[in-house]
């Protein structure tokens, strides 16, 4: 059974990488004022951070239906099944709208799989997709493997500002404004699909060494690890960063990637975040 994987651009998946693994990408947009850019193909992350200097914070939207149907339709003449992977659909509609989309499409079986994180470890999801359909294995094999992934699954990100969060709606009020009058870094993660404070803390690097100490009780179980430290315009941070733990947990392997255009327009340039699950 020939079987296509989708996913979006919050995964941030780098193109050569999607190109390698045949993995079909839909944006989602941002918007500044009267411009619509499509994330990752229209504005890359150097982009957004730079003009986020000069102008008012842009909005985020998913993709439209239409895109999904386009494409399901277009993979329905080489394919047998889709395997849809999106960011959590509580914060965006478009795992829905990609349901919404395989229902109006014949030809093609269409699974969704709910990520209910973002990034790249929405990210990691998608690679073991998509090694396993090149390998042939069937859809229905392919998603449980990836319920089993969500077990050791976890994701922890720190923001300079909870304002930006608390503007675009994606966390409750009352926390955002705890958060600016105590001046603390809290740590977030994501709970039942939607994001949650997990931590107060007070200070940048006690937020990362706490995510690290986390990573650490995982990696003393035993088993090897995949990792993305995950940065919003703070590259050479996110580089010594890994570098530093790199040494600590030799069972774990440790990539880069960013929070691109449409995440970093709910977090702020600044933000810092981990993830990671077992191979």
């Amino acid at each position: 059974m020939k079987t296509a994987i989708v996913t979006d651009s919050t995964a941030y998946i780098p193109k050569e990488v999607q190109e390698k693994w045949n993995i079909h990408m839909i944006p989602l947009n941002v918007i500044f004022g009267n411009e619509v850019y499509q994330e990752e193909k229209e504005i890359t992350w150097q982009d957004f951070y730079e003009i986020v200097k000069t102008k008012e914070l842009p909005t985020t939207s998913q993709p439209p239906i239409g895109q999904f149907v386009e494409l399901f339709e277009q993979l329905a003449k080489d394919y047998d099944a889709v395997i849809c992977i999106h960011l959590s659909s509580g914060i965006s509609g478009t795992f829905q709208g990609a349901i919404t989309a395989a229902n109006m499409v014949e030809g093609i079986k269409v699974y969704g799989f709910d990520s209910e994180v973002s990034c790249m470890v929405q990210g990691f999801y998608v690679l073991e997709a998509a090694e396993r359909a090149m390998r042939g294995e069937d859809p229905e094999a392919i998603i449980a493997r990836l319920e089993e992934l969500k077990s050791s699954a976890r994701a922890y990100f720190m923001v300079d500002d909870l304002a930006h969060l608390q503007r675009g709606g994606r966390l409750s009020g009352a926390a955002a404004f705890i958060g600016s009058l105590l001046q603390v870094k809290p740590l977030l993660h994501f709970e039942d699909k939607v994001i949650v404070p997990f931590e107060k803390i007070r200070t940048r690097r006690k937020a990362l060494k706490r995510v690290a100490d986390l990573l650490g009780e995982d990696a003393a179980k035993g088993g090897e690890y995949r990792a993305v430290i995950i940065h919003a315009n703070r590259e050479e941070e996110a580089n010594e960063w890994r570098n530093e733990l790199a040494t600590l947990y030799p069972n774990v392997e440790f990539s880069i990637s960013y929070f691109g255009a449409v995440i970093g327009t709910h977090l702020g340039e600044g933000s810092m975040g981990m993830g990671w699950m077992k191979k």
